[in-house]
């Protein structure tokens, strides 16, 4: 297999943990150990008694009993946890694919969606969201797409980088296929439960199909991303004992301590997740508020669900833009290129609190200009 370098990836290693204000984040404000512990006060004593041996390879059965009851139809059994979603996402399309099989994913999208496929001589087929429809999916196009070599229908929804939540209807018509087809519909849900209004929360794809494959981790929606505990849930047998099976090549198994604070974060996830969606209203509002002063240089749409948006820029080139903004200001914005996107956008984050700060920051650099 070979892998080009993760151009997002390398991006934020270049800037990350060196500048001021990273305003294209993708989680929530970042939760600390005391925060849990406020949760739970026996939490310190927990920790202190914790032996510090190996884990369950599958992850902590406590643990996996606890994201099972996410879901309406999963059991602890049918959860396999792994360090973060990039490790879940790196098995299972290695677990799948083969050269010359085909996979539908979702695009603009994180990287490892297009580059794992293709480093296994997969041949990716983008099912693109329409920039002129806030990045909405065409359903009729995925009947076009697929063919009896389509091993899995990838989608991400509530939407990185696009904020794009897709419709029950539309969500329905594509998991239906998928499984008429005997295909893999393998859903990346990490955002689940960020959705800005709750009512719009699509079921999750394990629950709904023998073949569909949900996507979960602790680092988005509930502010975790230091804990590196991400998991995969399904019903496919088979699928699921050959992920067990390869995740021996990597991990083998979690970090106990990781382990035991992100089931306590889980067990009070509706608190957290309550309390960030709060925190994404009001940023959005103050967004909305920004861009409107600012429509003359940035097309901006609202989304629906998560911690990020997709915005155009009418100023020029968008690279340009994000370079001299972080090298001038410290606020970092992450242009739509790393998502191979040629609509001239960028992606913003509003998960966390110096929002205020770095907009403030942004509209200076923007009046020099």
């Amino acid at each position: 297999m070979q892998l080009r370098p993760f151009a997002l990836e390398r991006f934020f290693a270049r800037y990350e943990f060196s500048v001021e204000h990273v305003l294209c984040a993708s989680d929530c404000e970042t939760r600390s150990v005391r925060d849990l512990a406020e949760l739970e006060p026996d939490l310190p004593d927990q920790l202190m008694a914790l032996r510090l041996g190996y884990v369950d390879s599958r992850g902590a059965p406590s643990l996996r009993a606890t994201i099972a009851s996410i879901y309406s139809s999963i059991e602890p059994e049918q959860v396999l946890v792994f360090c973060g979603a990039q490790e879940a996402i790196f098995w299972f399309y290695t677990a799948l694919l083969e050269s010359g099989d085909e996979v539908v994913v979702h695009a603009p999208c994180y990287e490892s969606h297009l580059e794992l496929p293709r480093a296994l001589g997969a041949n990716v087929r983008p099912w693109f969201g329409d920039p002129q429809r806030a990045y909405r999916l065409e359903p009729a196009q995925l009947s076009g797409l697929v063919s009896a070599r389509t091993k899995a229908i990838v989608v991400n929804t509530p939407h990185n980088p696009t904020g794009y939540a897709m419709p029950a209807d539309d969500f329905a018509a594509a998991v239906a296929l998928a499984t008429d087809m005997r295909a893999h519909f393998f859903c990346d849900e990490v955002f689940r439960e960020s959705e800005h209004d709750p009512a719009t929360r699509l079921p999750a794809a394990c629950d709904l199909s023998p073949y569909g494959v949900s996507l979960g981790v602790v680092s988005k929606t509930y502010g975790l991303a230091g804990l590196r505990v991400g998991w995969i849930a399904t019903k496919d047998r088979a699928l699921y004992q050959r992920l067990a099976e390869l995740k021996d090549y990597t991990t083998i198994c979690g970090s106990a301590p990781s382990e035991l604070l992100a089931e306590v974060a889980l067990r009070h996830r509706e608190r957290l997740a309550n309390e960030n969606v709060a925190l994404i209203r009001s940023n959005l509002d103050q967004l909305d508020r920004f861009f409107a002063v600012h429509s003359a240089t940035f097309d901006w749409n609202r989304p629906s669900a998560g911690t990020v948006a997709f915005v155009g820029y009418r100023g020029g080139d968008v690279d340009s833009f994000c370079h001299d903004l972080v090298q001038q200001t410290g606020v970092l914005l992450m242009p739509g290129t790393l998502f191979d996107d040629p609509n001239n956008c960028f992606r913003i984050g509003f998960g966390r609190r110096n929002l205020s700060a770095a907009l403030d920051r942004l509209q200076s650099f923007l009046r020099k200009r």
